[in-house]
Formats: structure tokens, C-alpha cells, sequence
């Protein structure tokens, strides 16, 4: 039976280059590599950093089927193999030494006075001011107001994301074993005027998180979903919560977190 790998890759010449030896070895391998996801794929691969990982996951629409990741950026938390282990990557493959890692996606439901928009997130979605505005929110967990918030924004991150930008806005790193979600605040004004919460939240998996904009300029509010800007007009609410979808991340069958934040950051 045909096996086919779909590679995705960015478009930086080291990338480019590894792509080329990786479709020759998987070609040697038996394996038949196409660039656009097929039905009968086992395998994605993404070539690049995090933010190619990322942009193969939106691109195809968060698949089924498991996804690896070969780094040619720089700090390369997602993906779990070089270019120099494109060998060791196959044969590990081909004998099934390997897992794979469910990591959790949120959902934020971006509702407007005309209609509401969903979009997912591996990583985070951070609701911020447009143009570099103060910007002041209601906070609700569970239908229950927590506070109005005012700042740059707010970070709504998965335990996976936990060392991404949130780590960035001195968030606290989680283990991803642990499915949560965490509420952090961006360079919160904490005054007479205005009170808000300086450190993280973190909420269980079940919980429903609510913003509300309160306006002080109009569509001032801009959406951030791994690294990409949305604007929408005229924005009630964002209600974020953790999808029943889930993403397959294939890793060395030796990966274990705490080693990685510890190469990675610390």
C-alpha cells in the first residue's frame, strides 16, 4: 500500500535544501512525499522554526493526521528533530520508535454586532489595543465578572503556549501534561484610576474565559492567533474556551519537557 509524507516547508534556502534531502531519502525509503495533504497521508512535516510548525497546522486546517517537526529556525520549541537527523528520523519512523503528543487547541469565538467568527490557536490569542492604545476590558470566567482590566492586553494561553509569548509577558511556565488554560496580563495599569491583575490566572480546561471590550475608541481591539492579526469591527465579546480538537505532535520516542524548557531557556 502507497505511504505518503506531505512535507511543508518555508522558504529560506536551509530549508529549501533540507526539504530537497529529506524527499530524496523518504523517496529511497519507499515513502511517496507530496506538498499538499492527501487523503491517504500518515505524516506531516513541517521545515522551519515555530512559526512555520504553526503556519502548517492553520494551512491545513488543524489535521487528523500526526505532524513533525524539522528545525531550520532558531529556537525551535515544536520541532523535535535537524537536518542532521533526517537519517535517525526515518529509521526511528520506519521501526515506530516514536510518540505522539495531543496538544489541546482553543477556540475563541469572536462575536460582533453583526455576527460571530470562530478561530483556534495552538499557541495563544491575545486581545490588545489597535495602534499601540490603552485598552479597558470586562473579564469574565464562567459567567462570573473577575474584573475590568485595563492595559495593553490580555494573553489567553494553552499549557502548550505557555512558553511562547506568554513566557515573553513573564507568564508561568506549565507542563503541557497539565490542560489549562492561562489568563495573562499585558503591562496592566494598576492604579487609583484603574485596578487590574498583575499576575497570571490559570483556569481549568472546562472553563469559558469572556472579554468585553468597553470602547473609549472605536474598534481599538485587535486579535492576535499564533502571531496573526485579525481586526474586526465593532467587537461585543470574545468568549475563549479549549476545543474538543486536538493536534498530533510526533516526537522522539526520549522527548521529555522539563529537558527541553531546561536546553531551550533556562
Amino acid at each position: 500500500m502507497e505511504r505518503i509524507i506531505t512535507i511543508n516547508s518555508n522558504e529560506l534556502p536551509k530549508s529549501v535544501i533540507t526539504k530537497d534531502i529529506l524527499t530524496d531519502k523518504l523517496q529511497k525509503a519507499g515513502f511517496t512525499v507530496c506538498d499538499e495533504i492527501h487523503p491517504e497521508t500518515e505524516l506531516i512535516i513541517s521545515i522551519g522554526g515555530d512559526g512555520s510548525f504553526l503556519q502548517t497546522v492553520h494551512d491545513f486546517e488543524f489535521p487528523e493526521v500526526p505532524i513533525l517537526g524539522i528545525n531550520t529556525g532558531h529556537l525551535g520549541f515544536f520541532p523535535d528533530f535537524s537536518p542532521s537527523d533526517i537519517d535517525h528520523f526515518i529509521e526511528s519512523y520506519l521501526v515506530g520508535d516514536y510518540i505522539v503528543q495531543e496538544i489541546p487547541v482553543l477556540q475563541s469565538t469572536v462575536c460582533t454586532k453583526s455576527n460571530c467568527n470562530d478561530v483556534f490557536s495552538i499557541n495563544e490569542v491575545v486581545v490588545k489595543g489597535y495602534k499601540s492604545r490603552t485598552i479597558h476590558l470586562s473579564l469574565g470566567i464562567n459567567d462570573h465578572h473577575v474584573q475590568n482590566f485595563s492595559g495593553d492586553g490580555v494573553i489567553i494561553s494553552t499549557s502548550t503556549g505557555s512558553t511562547a509569548y506568554n513566557y515573553a509577558a513573564r507568564g508561568s511556565i506549565i507542563d503541557p501534561s497539565i490542560n489549562v488554560m492561562q489568563i495573562t496580563p499585558l503591562a496592566p495599569i494598576n492604579t487609583n484610576a484603574y485596578r487590574s491583575f498583575t499576575s497570571s490566572i490559570i483556569c481549568s480546561k472546562d472553563s469559558i474565559v469572556k472579554i468585553a471590550p468597553e470602547y473609549r475608541f472605536e474598534d481599538s481591539i485587535l486579535i492576535v492567533v499564533d502571531g496573526v492579526e485579525y481586526q474586526f469591527k465593532q467587537i461585543v465579546d470574545i468568549s475563549t474556551f479549549v476545543s474538543d480538537l486536538k493536534v498530533k505532535l510526533l516526537r522522539m520516542s526520549n522527548y521529555e519537557f522539563w529537558s527541553r524548557v531546561t536546553e531551550k531557556f533556562l
